[in-house]
């Protein structure tokens, strides 16, 4: 009897081996997969972080156009205007002083603009973190910063048309500059290429909410695993 219980549990285990290699290469295929959408991730955040940082440092937010009283562009902080009697164009604003911005808005826009841009290069100096801590835990954190990067970058361009209606503005672009009226003047790549990173930063952070998910479930499958490991050698001694 105690052979024939033996040789069951072994004809048992050894009808369980094909189950867990299947299991084990599913899991295997499951985390390199997990890491290669991780590796792509990490490097559209940086590309992300390059785009955040164009846009605020770039003057072409709105610019000149074929029938403005003076030539010119401005930045979120800085900006240039002619004098109407040369080709020449005098330029101010800068970031270390905001007495220099021309509008209330353009301060309050360069302070979100620029705290996006901030937050989401400590994102990425948060991947070192990826070494030290839960990989789960890492991507959350990361997703919460690129998604008030985002939140971020909608305020600056919402509050930015708001200062349009300042003198220089109008000086460059017409009596019938407004807010949110350009008047003879039209918005630059600068301005579109900051919509463009709302989007990006709302996609990264939501795959970084995922990835994060999935490594959740990944770490209990883990743990149901080894639980059913343990069983099983226990149930054959």
């Amino acid at each position: 009897m105690p052979g024939a219980a033996a040789a069951a549990a072994a004809a048992a285990a050894a009808a369980m081996l094909p189950a867990q290699e299947a299991a084990k290469l599913y899991h295997t295929n499951y985390v390199r997969n997990s890491r290669a959408i991780g590796v792509l991730w990490a490097i559209f955040t940086i590309c992300f972080a390059i785009v955040n940082v164009v846009c605020f440092i770039q003057p072409y937010w709105i610019g000149d156009g074929v029938d403005t009283p003076q030539a010119g562009y401005f930045g979120l902080f800085h900006y240039c205007i002619g004098n109407g009697f040369s080709r020449e164009l005098t330029c101010r604003g800068s970031f270390t002083d905001f007495s220099t911005l021309p509008s209330g808005a353009f301060k309050a826009a360069s302070f979100f603009i620029g705290l996006s841009m901030m937050l989401i290069i400590a994102c990425i100096i948060c991947f070192t973190l990826f070494f030290f801590c839960n990989t789960a835990t890492v991507y959350k954190i990361c997703a919460w910063m690129q998604l008030t990067s985002a939140a971020c970058l909608v305020l600056g361009c919402m509050i930015f048309p708001d200062g349009w209606d300042s003198e220089e503005v109008k000086r460059m672009c017409g009596e019938k500059t407004d807010k949110y009226t350009l008047g003879a003047c039209s918005v630059r790549w600068a301005y579109i290429l900051a919509i463009i990173g709302i989007l990006d930063a709302l996609i990264l952070s939501f795959l970084a909410f995922v990835l994060g998910n999935r490594q959740d479930s990944l770490m209990a499958e883990e743990l149901k695993a080894e639980n059913k490991v343990l069983l099983s050698q226990y149930s054959l001694e």
